[in-house]
Parts: C-alpha cells; sequence; structure tokens
C-alpha cells in the first residue's frame, strides 16, 4: 500500500526497542495501524529532517523516547507532504509526494519476454533485496576469448528500486567462464528516475496500484525493451574485449603487489575490510596485471554476503578496469 500524507499527520512513538509511525486524522485518532519502520525509511525520514544520521542512529539505539521527541517536533513544523510506501505493515520507504512509482513487477513484465527472444538465454542470476531488484542475462551465443583459455560472453544486467534507492537501469554485463564473474559495463546505460507529477493528500490518503500503470510511463517501458533488445550488441561487446585484452598487457607493479591493491580500492570505493579478500583472489588468480586486479574484484563479490554490495562490486571491477593508462601507472608508481 502507498500512501500521500502531511507530516504534521504522522507521529512517531516508542514500542518496545524500537518505535512506530502513527498516521492520524482530524481527530488524532489512527487512519491505519500503527506501522514499523524499516532501514530504508528510517534513513530517508532522517535525510528529510536534516538530522544527522550517525545521532539518529544513537537515538534510535539508545533514547527511542528522544528520537520520537525530536522527530516529532520536526515533522509538525516542516508541513510537507510525502509518500509513505507499506508492505505487511511496515514502511519501507519515506519519499517525495513526486515519487513515481515503478514496481519491479512492472519491470519484469516488460523485459521477461524481450529476454525469451533471445535464443539460448541463461538468467545467470536473479534477486530480489530489501533494496532492489536484479535480473542477470547471458547470452552465450556471443562470446569471444581475452587470452587463450580465457572466454568471456555477453550479456546485460537489469536493475530497479521500489524504494527511492535508483532509478531503472539496463546495464551491458560481461560474464567469464572461467570463474563464473560477472562484470557489470558502467558506461552504457539506459536510465529512468523515479519522478512523476505531484500527489496531493487532498486528492487522495491512499494510492492505488492501478495508478501505478499510468500512461505517461507506456513510452518508457516500450523504450526498456527497445534497450533489452540492443544491449547485448556484438560492437560494444567487441569494444570491451578489446579493453579487457590492452589491461591483459598492463602490468602490475610487483615489488609491492599489497600496496598497489591497497591504492586501487581506495580509489574505487572499496572499503578496508574488503580489499584482503580481493588481494587473496589477485595472488591465487596469478594474473598480476590490470586485468588480473579487475578479475579479483569480480571474485570477490561471490564472497560478499549482501547482493547489492556483490552488485556494486562488479561495477567496480569495470571501472578498475577501464581506468586510464596515466592513473594505472600513478598507482603503480606510489606503490613501489
Amino acid at each position: 500500500m502507498d500512501y500521500i500524507v502531511n507530516t504534521h499527520r504522522l507521529q512517531m512513538e516508542p514500542s518496545g526497542s524500537d518505535v512506530v509511525l502513527r498516521i492520524l486524522d482530524e481527530n488524532a485518532g489512527d487512519r491505519i495501524e500503527p506501522l514499523d519502520i524499516g532501514p530504508n525509511a528510517h534513513r530517508q525520514i532522517g535525510t528529510h529532517l536534516s538530522i544527522p544520521a550517525k545521532y539518529y542512529t544513537k537515538m534510535r539505539e539508545e533514547n527511542p523516547d528522544l528520537l520520537s521527541t525530536n522527530v516529532n517536533s520536526w515533522f509538525e513544523r516542516s508541513d510537507s507532504q510525502r509518500m509513505l510506501r507499506v508492505l505487511d505493515g511496515r514502511a519501507r520507504a519515506f519519499l517525495s509526494n513526486r515519487y513515481l512509482r515503478m514496481d519491479h513487477l512492472q519491470i519484469a513484465e516488460a523485459v521477461l519476454p524481450i529476454i525469451s527472444e533471445i535464443k539460448d538465454a541463461r538468467f545467470e542470476s536473479c534477486q530480489i533485496t530489501e533494496d532492489r531488484m536484479y535480473i542477470k542475462v547471458v547470452n552465450p551465443r556471443l562470446q569471444q576469448e581475452v587470452v587463450p583459455g580465457d572466454i568471456v560472453q555477453a550479456g546485460l544486467i537489469i536493475s530497479n528500486s521500489e524504494v527511492g534507492l535508483g532509478s531503472v537501469n539496463i546495464q551491458p554485463l560481461i560474464y567469464r567462464l572461467v570463474c563464473s564473474n560477472g562484470m557489470v559495463v558502467n558506461d552504457a546505460v539506459t536510465r529512468r528516475n523515479h519522478i512523476g507529477r505531484i500527489n496531493s493528500a487532498e486528492e487522495n490518503f491512499q494510492l492505488y496500484s492501478a495508478e501505478t500503470l499510468a500512461a505517461d510511463d507506456h513510452a518508457f517501458l516500450l523504450k526498456v525493451q527497445d534497450t533489452v533488445r540492443a544491449a547485448v550488441d556484438e560492437a560494444n561487446f567487441s569494444r570491451v574485449v578489446g579493453m579487457m585484452q590492452e589491461a591483459a598487457n598492463a602490468k602490475m607493479n610487483t615489488a609491492n603487489v599489497p600496496e598497489v591493491v591497497r591504492l586501487a580500492s581506495r580509489d574505487f570505493g572499496i572499503t578496508d575490510e574488503e580489499h584482503p579478500g580481493v588481494l587473496q583472489h589477485l595472488i591465487e588468480g596469478k594474473d598480476l596485471t590490470l586485468y588480473g586486479l579487475a578479475n579479483a574484484v569480480t571474485r570477490y563479490s561471490q564472497d560478499v554476503e549482501s547482493y547489492d554490495r556483490a552488485t556494486d562490486l562488479e561495477s567496480i571491477g569495470y571501472n578498475i578496469l577501464s581506468m586510464p593508462a596515466k592513473r594505472w601507472n600513478s598507482i603503480n608508481q606510489m606503490a613501489a
């Protein structure tokens, strides 16, 4: 269920060791049952009210009464209209009233018939997480060899968020057969941000799911279908394979391999907790090149529990692979 509400009709209350969210009518009664609040909605409430994230979390964990007092005071003062996305009695998103609901089902209904047209297409991985849906598909009929014995296949990844954490994305995917790694190609993407018309609480309290399939989204869904057809493009695939072949010849400074990995990790958003795992896979792969480092990152993605973070690492692997030669040389020089 989705609701458009005025913030001065919202009230946070302590409940046990946590808090709940109430939606009040003009007589201060509950319009619906009090809602549990998911982690994403908590983050969005804090952001909307300009409460620093660390302080918000500290209040929630240590003093829910204080959090409720803070939030309710700013709710009353902000007097804005927001969209609440609710599932199973829990607020999972707290969004702008212009948020355009593009749900996973809509995207799946648009893309799955097109994917079925790709002969021998293989669903390599699919997942719905708290934040996103992912569909990863490989076309085994389109493949090339990077170096002898190292074959990659073309594919695509389709992703969507229903809770305000990203637009609809369609991106090429490179699948490496040697170790079942996926690499998301970041520089070719069809994107649709979730921004639509302003919804008013005076118009409706509850937004019905049928409205999600608005006519003005039809053109975009057709574009999504066209992009899926074109995503596994032979010319683009060959271009990326060419980059891989160049990276396979970009040698690493072996005087201090751990420092090369640390510097590259820092530059590309790999955390201090993650980079030792990348280093391990680099050493095990015995390929001390830029290509080997990119593959170590995508291989490490398989060790990560979070599917969202694993997909991020597949994108980071491509970012490393495609870094300019000047930047790669600089990393090697700094590690010396």
